[in-house]
């Protein structure tokens, strides 16, 4: 029996992808100069303007998706006998798969003939979009909830994840990296390379001296643990800096050319934790990757 997919802003997701899979976005917030906005579309949206004012020193917040939320969307594919699979926005930064879970609860009471699994992909951005991509191809070629949701699960473990800021006062004044970490980023043009580790939190990688050792440094991560890249879809975000994308797209095409590159300006909201300048790699490397 085919089910519904469902995911949150966080997996930066093109509205044509989103249509073309028949994948449902749940928003989360962003609190922009006091004005609260919600995304499930990637269209219409200055990024380029958004990550400038960031830089300029708007305030932005974030609020993840709450139960109610939650209750709204499922609801009524649960009164209309769908089966749900959500796979949502790391846990290690959010607690909206928390609330996705006690949503869940309440309405397999009422429904308890309906299925709902949930999924922490330990991740953001594309390193959550991508799984959720894979979810609805499995989906599409005949495989059942329970047998996708084992393959996403499985499959998470491998998704590797690391990224680099200009600037790490975002990542501290959010709560996502401590005070001591973010003064690494201060000393000497030093460069933290983060990484989403196997909780699905941010911790640091290793260390580079300027932007463009940081972006090589990405590089020499995929092409130490990349896994079969010819099979893969292999993606970058990036926070309004779009040549810097296209280089490392480049570098690692030369490393391993991956079946195809998914570039994606990177969504706003987690975007005001990562900040402007933001550049991230997404890849399957080993079953422990995300461990290394």
């Amino acid at each position: 029996m085919a089910f519904k997919i469902i995911t949150d802003t966080g997996a930066n997701i093109t509205d044509k992808v989103r249509d073309h899979y028949g994948i449902i976005v749940v928003p989360l917030t962003l609190i922009m100069d006091g004005e609260e906005l919600q995304f499930t579309s990637s269209e219409g949206f200055d990024y380029d303007g958004y990550y400038q004012k960031l830089r300029e020193g708007m305030s932005a917040s974030t609020s993840q998706v709450n139960p109610a939320q939650f209750t709204q969307c499922f609801e009524p594919l649960l009164e209309a006998g769908e089966d749900i699979l959500y796979i949502g926005l790391s846990g290690g930064v959010t607690g909206s798969v928390n609330s996705a879970k006690i949503a869940a609860s309440d309405l397999l009471e009422e429904f308890p003939d309906r299925k709902i699994m949930i999924i922490d992909s330990l991740g953001a951005s594309l390193g959550q979009g991508i799984l959720v991509v894979e979810a609805a191809q499995c989906r599409d070629k005949g495989m059942s909830l329970e047998e996708t949701a084992d393959h996403i699960d499985y499959e998470k473990y491998c998704m590797y994840q690391v990224f680099v800021v200009d600037d790490l006062k975002h990542l501290k004044r959010t709560g996502r990296i401590s005070g001591a970490l973010a003064s690494l980023g201060t000393m000497m043009d030093i460069k933290p390379i983060l990484k989403g580790n196997t909780e699905g939190k941010i911790v640091v990688e290793c260390k580079a001296r300027g932007r463009k050792q940081a972006i090589r440094a990405l590089a020499e991560k995929y092409r130490d643990l990349v896994v079969h890249p010819e099979e893969q879809l292999v993606g970058i975000s990036y926070g309004g800096q779009r040549e810097d994308a296209v280089h490392l797209a480049n570098l690692i095409s030369k490393i391993a050319p991956p079946r195809k590159i998914w570039m994606v300006a990177h969504e706003p909201v987690t975007g005001s934790h990562v900040g402007p300048g933001m550049l991230a790699l997404y890849f399957k490397g080993a079953d422990d990757v995300r461990a290394f």
